[in-house]
């Protein structure tokens, strides 16, 4: 097809517009030079300072390795390790208006004011970080603002799935991945060298660790007491297999936890738990021979006179009384004669058998040391001693004195971490004898049956054990408006496994408890409550068929405690 010629008017105006073209195809080309210098401006910028700009400062914990998990005894995770996200900023390679930036960064992180975030920007600072362990959205928002001086980088995360359960054994670690408290900061190297890939295995057991807390810490509500401690254990090899301490502690968020969550009152915290230590005296009487026999008869007036002290009972007997009805009651007058039978010689003797007279042997850092007579341990110092005042110890020590005085006699250190073929149980060291640790079965069987442990027993599963209720110390002066209650149990007693201990901080006394607030009516409720629901998991079945050998004690009991 023929194009047509141009006509004599088009051809006239040609002249006249190549002026103008040519201006524009200037102008283009000068906005492409200019496009391609700036563009060439923002790379060189960010070269340089990526090469010449020292970015190791948050780059080394990401290069770190994870850290190895926690596992309870039946590989449940109780710590574990992800990876996350964080934020940080490189003031001297943001290229954006830093007030615009600021303003931005205040919107989508509100913790830090817009002139906070700008006196960060303008600051010398080569790197800073703005939030660690940032959630997914956040970092997706922040990514957005498209500021090539923020850094969006991933790092280890140390997270505790099981929430609070046994925070105080875990501890936690600092935002570096480094152990702080408990078992993290015990594992540092087992969790950053070898266990990274297989982690490391607890004798806790997490079913059990949260029965234990639910009953504990419903009683501590109840009561409305000031904290509570527990411990279950393993008395044939010394396996920590609960321990809590109340209030409790969260692992996730450990900067928002206050002094008191933090301090862990099982193992750092020592009282005087009272009449639970009675047992130990009868035990020590019974091996140096003082003590030959359950229906062996003691004075037992409504007040025992030493000096210028008077020592009283809560249920006196105002006559004579059998060592049988003495653990039955628990009398602080007929334990004292016991105890002054022993002397103090032999009792700090036995007590540092026992090893209670240091920290306790735990893997925990968290350990508190005890309290005791020292220089002034006389006459009156080992009467008290001997039923559980003058002297204060942790829970876990108590635990651990139940653990010794029923497997047959034998101290073992208590432990966190599960035996198994590379860990075996340690031999253990012999304390008490195996009739002892046989006799006394009965007699804290029968504190249960009929005494004033009465409401810790739980059918079938053959409880014993004994109530502890010693007045806190108030302005220097002991006062009964104030006392730590606990109870220390073993079950089943005809054939000892498993210790309980539980423990509560000043209870109050309720309408259901007639205004008591003695060891009896609130916390030996707990060992009960606790021993129905773990008894089953620890291969425990109730049997109402079977007793312990209750013929040893019940020729010498005349009647049961009101």
């Amino acid at each position: 097809m023929a194009t047509a010629a141009p006509s004599p008017m088009q051809l006239r105006a040609l002249p006249e517009r190549r002026p103008e073209i040519a201006l524009a195809h200037v102008r283009l080309m000068l906005l492409m030079l200019l496009f391609i210098g700036a563009t060439a401006m923002i790379s060189l910028r960010i070269a340089y300072l990526s090469v010449f700009t020292d970015s190791s400062t948050n780059r080394a914990h990401v290069s770190g390795l994870a850290r190895g998990d926690i596992l309870d005894r039946n590989g449940i995770p109780l710590a574990q390790t992800i990876e996350a996200w964080s934020i940080g900023i490189h003031p001297g390679k943001v290229i954006g208006d830093k007030r615009t930036l600021a303003a931005s960064l205040a919107r989508l992180m509100p913790e830090r004011s817009a002139d906070e975030y700008l006196k960060i920007l303008q600051s010398k600072l080569t790197f800073t970080y703005l939030r660690r362990r940032a959630t997914p959205e956040l970092v997706a928002a922040v990514n957005r603002l498209g500021e090539p001086g923020i850094d969006l980088g991933r790092e280890p995360e140390r997270i505790y799935p099981q929430g609070m359960l046994a925070a105080h054994v875990l501890g936690f670690t600092n935002f570096n991945g480094d152990g702080v408290s408990g078992m993290e900061k015990v594992l540092e190297k087992e969790l950053t060298g070898s266990a990274r890939g297989t982690g490391v295995m607890l004798s806790i057991d997490s079913r059990v660790q949260q029965a234990l807390e639910a009953e504990l810490g419903a009683a501590m509500t109840k009561f409305s007491a000031n904290g509570a401690a527990g411990v279950v254990m393993d008395i044939k090899t010394g396996e920590v297999i609960a321990l809590t301490s109340m209030p409790e502690l969260n692992p996730n968020k450990p900067a928002q936890q206050g002094p008191d969550a933090a301090f862990n009152r099982a193992t750092l915290g020592v009282y005087e738990l009272g009449s639970t230590f009675k047992p130990f005296t009868v035990a020590m009487a019974m091996e140096d021979g003082v003590v030959k026999s359950f229906g062996q008869t003691y004075d037992c007036p409504r007040a025992l006179h030493v000096g210028r002290f008077s020592i009283t009972d809560t249920h006196p007997f105002g006559g004579a009384c059998t060592v049988a009805e003495i653990m039955q009651r628990s009398s602080n007058i007929g334990t004292a004669q016991i105890a002054a039978q022993v002397g103090a010689t032999r009792q700090r003797e036995w007590l540092r058998r026992m090893h209670f007279l240091e920290k306790v042997s735990i893997e925990l850092p968290e350990r508190g040391r005890p309290l005791t007579p020292g220089d002034n341990w006389g006459e009156i110092a080992t009467m008290t001693v001997g039923y559980g005042h003058g002297i204060a110890v942790s829970p876990l020590h108590l635990a651990t004195g139940y653990a010794t005085l029923f497997n047959g006699g034998y101290w073992r250190p208590a432990t966190l971490l599960k035996h198994d073929a590379g860990r075996p149980v340690p031999k253990g060291e012999r304390v008490f004898s195996a009739e002892t640790s046989y006799k006394m079965r009965a007699l804290l069987r029968l504190v249960v049956t009929s005494g004033t442990g009465r409401k810790a027993d739980a059918p079938g599963y053959r409880i014993g054990g004994k109530t502890g209720t010693a007045e806190k110390i108030v302005g220097g002066r002991y006062t009964s408006g104030a006392v730590v209650t606990t109870f220390a149990g073993v079950f089943p007693m005809d054939e000892p496994r498993y210790v309980v201990v539980a423990m509560l901080d000043d209870p109050k006394g309720t309408k259901e408890t007639f205004g008591f607030h003695t060891a009896g009516w609130n916390v030996a409720p707990v060992v009960s409550g606790v021993v129905s629901r773990i008894g089953p998991m620890l291969g425990v079945m109730p049997d109402e068929g079977r007793e312990a050998n209750m013929g040893e004690v019940l020729p010498f009991v005349h009647g049961k405690e009101e």
